[in-house]
């Protein structure tokens, strides 16, 4: 079997979630003798290919943002955010691909619009994960995804027009998505789409591995600190700053603790407002920011062995693929209540949930985090054995090769849209 990947955008040097989630779906249907060929926009990044680097192909297609009236900065947000891509070459590339079996796109609107007429063309599945969220999202999200499109002209929904790319959730074989209340949406306003719940996965022995050493080298302001590890890009969704705005309070409990906010900028303008932040909150030493990790490296899996909690501040997780890396890392979590974490995080036996405001919530759960012990130890082992039975990227390869030859099945017996 061959299955065609589709990413709306893909820079190793910016690495997000998404990546990751199919750089490890790649690897498991790697082990179930499936061969993957991965389909992003042409990029000039001269960083090394993490897919490449396992034998996947990466394959780039001319793209464009049919937006005009844009300043750079709002095309660039665009882009890193979400911004609705379209290219008249991907079809193409996709037809000629030879002996694909299954088309799968990782990407919404015009893109997976694309995947779907290659796919119609070739008489083959078309399969759709959604990996940022379509109607799982909060309206401020949705708000923020939409604002560097203000003062601008979209002349392209003509393509999508074309493309049917309204259409490509009910017209598509099968929808994937990581949460239950996603799924629950999608049934909702599709009755007759199939829809599939499929969590990410990760590497569990790899995560088991101790790489504390690799980390410590990498970053020695670690020594003889209490480390509270952020995992994510830097944006507004993300969060970073309310938890920069809560330091005061955590270093008056807990003078040790050392915010690590590990993740690649895709919000210029919002990591200087985190940068401002800091120099106007806590002392410099007290937080420290590692830019853009290379995915599964030892450096970021060592981050997450030796930190005392992960943190997720987030407004919006559809899945949370951090919580499970901690897990697996043997690291508690301690998270907002996003749809993706109340699918994972049962409170207080396998992490902790929190809100916003008021914080004391999340404060209480830092300050049980850094007294460890006992509970701290059972609360960590049932997150690990999660991890093993559920979310480990063997168990996601076996169910992916059965739901690709069931959509196969039925495409070649003609029961598919």
């Amino acid at each position: 079997m061959k299955v065609a990947h589709i990413l709306r955008k893909y820079d190793p040097a910016a690495w997000g979630g998404t990546e990751t989630a199919v750089l490890r779906l790649t690897e498991g249907l790697r082990a179930e003798n499936i061969d993957s060929v991965v389909y992003c926009p042409r990029s000039a990044a001269a960083a090394p290919d993490p897919f490449q680097a396992i034998g996947c192909p990466v394959k780039r297609y001319r793209s464009f943002l049919p937006v005009a009236g844009l300043s750079q900065a709002s095309r660039e947000q665009l882009i890193a955010w979400g911004g609705n891509l379209m290219s008249l070459d991907l079809p193409v590339r996709l037809l000629a691909e030879p002996g694909l079996e299954v088309i799968h796109t990782h990407a919404l609107n015009r893109l997976a619009g694309a995947a779907r007429l290659a796919a119609r063309l070739r008489r083959i599945p078309l399969a759709i994960t959604i990996h940022g969220g379509a109607l799982d999202l909060p309206e401020t999200v949705k708000e923020r995804l939409t604002a560097p499109l203000e003062g601008g002209f979209e002349w392209g929904k003509m393509f999508g027009f074309l493309l049917r790319s309204r259409q490509v959730l009910a017209e598509a074989d099968a929808v994937f998505t990581c949460n239950p209340r996603e799924a629950d949406l999608l049934r909702e306003k599709y009755p007759r789409q199939r829809v599939e719940v499929v969590p990410h996965a990760v590497p569990a022995a790899t995560y088991e591995r101790d790489h504390r050493a690799a980390a410590r080298q990498a970053f020695p302001q670690l020594a003889g600190r209490e480390p509270l590890l952020v995992m994510g890009r830097l944006e507004a969704v993300k969060n970073q700053v309310w938890l920069v705005d809560q330091l005061p309070e955590i270093l008056r409990r807990h003078p040790r603790v050392l915010a690590v906010l590990a993740g690649s900028t895709t919000d210029s303008g919002y990591e200087q407002e985190l940068r401002r932040r800091i120099g106007a909150t806590v002392p410099a030493d007290s937080v420290l920011l590692t830019g853009g990790l290379a995915p599964q490296s030892p450096e970021v899996i060592g981050l997450f062995q030796l930190a005392r909690a992960l943190a997720l501040p987030s407004l919006a997780e559809t899945f949370g693929l951090v919580i499970i890396e901690a897990w697996a890392a043997g690291t508690p979590v301690i998270s907002t209540r996003t749809s993706g974490a109340l699918s994972l995080v049962r409170d207080g036996e396998n992490g902790w949930l929190f809100d916003l405001d008021p914080p004391a919530g999340f404060h209480q759960a830092v300050a049980a985090a850094l007294a460890g012990g006992a509970a701290c130890e059972r609360l960590t082992a049932s997150a690990r054995k999660l991890v093993r039975e559920r979310y480990d990227v063997p168990a996601l390869g076996r169910r992916m090769r059965s739901l690709y030859g069931e959509l196969i099945a039925a495409r070649k017996s003609g029961g598919c849209p």
